[in-house]
């Protein structure tokens, strides 16, 4: 059995806002954009210039309460894994945001609290096992709620099309053992 890898990295951005339409960390003009270097060094550019260079390879974002709300482009998030952006970590998700972000692979933790304690730059600790989110430096940790077992699955397969695809496979492995 897989185990679904913890994450551990700084916080690049808090997205403080409840209700977050992520079309806005590329801006809404840009949606169409497919050049994903292009598309990267859009993001965030109207809160902040230059913030695509500041993030690293394992950096995580810390979101408030329903976040990814609005209508569930990819581009703003395929822009952020091509950065190097591991995850997010929010107070709440927008179901239809969590659905599609999960069938990519993209972890995302819902963890009621963060916005109290999560500030950029801070490093933040996802264990999926102990089901925790750790601010080491604070010596704090929050709990983190459960994923459900076909999206956990769906994580450690690394997106809904791998992990229906082993699903199919362990289907046709019991029934050829049956025949």
């Amino acid at each position: 059995m897989t185990v679904l890898p913890n994450l551990r990295g700084r916080v690049a951005w808090v997205f403080a806002d409840d209700d977050f339409d992520i079309d806005l960390i590329v801006g809404v003009r840009n949606i169409k954009i497919t050049d994903l270097d292009e598309l990267a060094g859009l993001v965030l550019a109207d809160q902040a210039p230059g913030f695509a260079a500041t993030v690293q390879r394992g950096d995580l974002l810390v979101g408030g309460r329903n976040f990814g709300y609005g209508h569930p482009h990819y581009p703003a998030m395929r822009a952020m894994r091509h950065l190097g952006i591991a995850g997010v970590v929010a107070e709440s998700f927008s179901p239809g945001f969590f659905r599609g972000e999960i069938s990519m692979g993209f972890p995302l933790a819902t963890c009621p609290g963060i916005l109290g304690m999560a500030q950029r730059g801070d490093l933040l600790e996802v264990d999926w096992a102990a089901q925790q989110v750790r601010l080491p430096a604070q010596g704090r940790s929050l709990p983190l709620q459960p994923l459900g077992a076909a999206e956990q699955g769906t994580l450690e397969a690394g997106g809904l099309i791998p992990y229906l695809k082993a699903r199919l496979a362990r289907a046709q492995a019991r029934t050829g053992d049956m025949a």
